[in-house]
């Protein structure tokens, strides 16, 4: 709960952006920050831009990545009244917290690449040789300071927090790892060439980020293979498995879940689902965004739109493009 209040809660997000980040009382305005997280605050305040940005970062992405389904992330906008969705170890919880500790990890990383960070800069030159057409150089994501910073700030309510179950803890803490390492595992080479007229005789190389679109939908995948577990004393300590016993072993790359996700069809508060009714549905898609499963089977209403679109475009020498408006009909299709 509390990664999910800072990490995409109104209380980050809005408070933080107008905030200048340079005087230690700052980090006061954030209250419900557990103490090791004002205390990094107070140490890395010029960081708190790079997890403010990740906040907006994980609720747009969450609902772009999810907008073809039923269940379309949007509960993340009522925080921090947020509700069993997000709250009680659902699969979409599962999701939000490992992207909101990539998307911490991702923000930090790359802000010591464009030099908003003193304490961090690119990220070091990889070991591996080089190949015979390129050489290491170009500034590298920071992956490493970003993990040790996003996982201090993303991690320490939930060792510190007296809230919750063990249980609970222990899964939103396996997904965090999960988040991490999906971004860790897409960290990969980028180049530039060099070269006259563009010949690429050359290429520079370093070592990059994906966007952030990218490592949610690789965890979209995992959401949708997710583990169901309990968590069970196993020799001397307690674990992470299984509830049903003819799964194969939980892996440190699997999101996990403690229970059933509502089929978000229709209101119930109680089960955190906002339900259906109005959403846009794709009439000849056979996939979640079709009108028969997002709908849920009640049917759906027509209605036409114009919209205006560039059209006729033409290329002028040199170097430019001139294109005319025109409006067009364009049938939609909402759930009832």
């Amino acid at each position: 709960m509390w990664l999910l209040t800072w990490l995409v809660g109104r209380g980050l997000t809005e408070s933080g952006k107008g905030v200048a980040w340079n005087e230690s009382h700052h980090c006061r305005l954030l209250a419900g920050l557990v103490p090791d997280q004002f205390q990094m605050c107070r140490r890395n305040l010029e960081v708190m831009h790079s997890i403010v940005r990740a906040a907006g970062r994980t609720k747009s992405v969450c609902q772009k990545t999810f907008a073809d389904m039923r269940w379309n992330c949007s509960s993340v906008q009522r925080a921090p009244s947020f509700g069993p969705d997000l709250l009680k170890g659902t699969r979409e919880s599962a999701f939000v917290y490992a992207l909101a500790a990539a998307a911490v990890t991702h923000s930090i990383a790359q802000a010591c690449t464009s030099g908003e960070l003193p304490l961090c800069s690119c990220g070091s030159v990889p070991s591996e040789v080089p190949g015979p057409d390129f050489r290491w150089g170009g500034c590298g994501d920071n992956l490493r300071y970003g993990l040790q910073l996003g996982t201090a700030f993303a991690d320490s309510p939930l060792k510190s927090s007296k809230l919750g179950t063990q249980a609970l803890k222990a899964m939103n803490l396996h997904n965090n790892v999960v988040g991490r390492q999906v971004l860790s595992d897409s960290l990969d080479t980028k180049c530039k060439c060099h070269g006259v007229s563009g010949s690429c005789s050359v290429k520079t190389c370093w070592k990059g980020l994906p966007n952030l679109d990218e490592i949610a939908s690789d965890l979209k995948s995992k959401y949708l293979a997710a583990i169901k577990v309990t968590h069970r004393l196993v020799g001397s300590r307690k674990q992470l498995i299984p509830k049903e016993m003819d799964v194969r072993p939980v892996k440190e790359t699997d999101l996990v879940y403690l229970i059933n996700s509502p089929d978000y069809c229709t209101p119930n508060l109680h089960l955190g689902s906002l339900g259906t009714q109005d959403r846009q549905c794709n009439k000849t898609s056979p996939g979640s965004d079709g009108c028969n499963l997002m709908c849920c089977g009640r049917g759906y209403n027509a209605y036409t739109e114009e919209v205006v679109e560039r059209c006729h475009c033409k290329y002028h020498w040199c170097c430019y493009v001139v294109c005319k408006k025109c409006q067009r009909k364009v049938e939609r299709y909402v759930c009832k």
